[in-house]
């Protein structure tokens, strides 16, 4: 389906780019801290197996994992305040202004990768933006089945989060299993600075790690949907999708639709 942006600009819904990291049964699912794999294991009770291939009626699993070690998730500040806030309180809506960059971490002296404010800056357009999506080169498909525990990956340097500030960012997204230091003595500096916790919590903020963006995947700005599981909790699984923005050829020809059902609000 094709939604309009402005007279020029759409949007095809039938072709996303999508940057999540599926959650398996695997011992090749992405996941980090220190958690074990995922399961997924058959129901059984009172004579009942939840396996067809065992003989069972239905496939009937139940599935264990850590929202926050496995795989693509999306989180609020519940994931660093008293009360658990859900992030799919969060979220208002569902589509967003986006744009992504690729970046190399700086390497410092003690051996951190780390993703510094000015490195962003000079890649990135000036006026605000809804959502960022980083995806930190080199781009290796290692990501796809990566454990990191214990890795100490990439992270973000704290000045970053004044940069979004400026840039009105309500969404982060990064490729990382963090955007704070995997060891840093519980402060999560750059999860407080960009919350405002405990000072004063910004609820409409989320933060969206182990994301996955295809090499071929240009730089640039797009529309982000972000499609979040329902849960209760200051973290969930979650689907970014990313649509490429489209500019007609001769909108004088093919002239803007006037039903408002193929048409976004606001203006590109």
């Amino acid at each position: 389906m094709i939604f309009y942006l402005d007279p020029q600009h759409f949007i095809d819904t039938s072709a996303p780019i999508d940057l999540s990291l599926a959650l398996s049964a695997s011992p090749d699912t992405p996941r980090a801290w220190y958690v074990d794999a995922p399961r997924m294991e058959p129901v059984r009770a009172n004579g009942f197996i939840g396996s067809v291939a065992e003989g069972g009626a239905v496939n009937f699993r139940d599935v264990f994992f850590n929202p926050h070690g496995h795989g693509t998730h999306t989180e609020s500040y519940g994931h660093i305040s008293e009360v658990i806030y859900p992030v799919s309180a969060a979220l208002k809506h569902f589509f967003y202004k986006a744009t992504l960059i690729s970046v190399t971490p700086r390497v410092l002296e003690n051996g951190d990768h780390v993703v510094f404010a000015d490195q962003l800056e000079s890649l990135l357009r000036s006026e605000s933006t809804e959502a960022i999506i980083i995806r930190t080169l080199p781009n290796l498909n290692a990501k796809l089945s990566m454990n990191y525990s214990g890795t100490n990956p990439c992270y973000f340097d704290v000045g970053v989060v004044d940069l979004l500030d400026q840039l009105e960012v309500k969404h982060f997204l990064v490729d990382t299993p963090s955007v704070d230091r995997e060891e840093d003595g519980g402060e999560l500096v750059f999860h407080h600075a960009f919350w405002k916790v405990p000072e004063a919590p910004v609820a409409d903020r989320t933060i969206s790690e182990l994301i996955f963006v295809p090499n071929d995947v240009p730089d640039g700005a797009y529309i982000l949907e972000l499609q979040v599981a329902h849960f209760v909790n200051d973290a969930a699984p979650s689907r970014p999708l990313l649509y490429a923005v489209n500019k007609k050829k001769d909108w004088r020809i093919s002239p803007f639709p006037s039903s408002r059902q193929n048409c976004l609000s606001g203006t590109y």
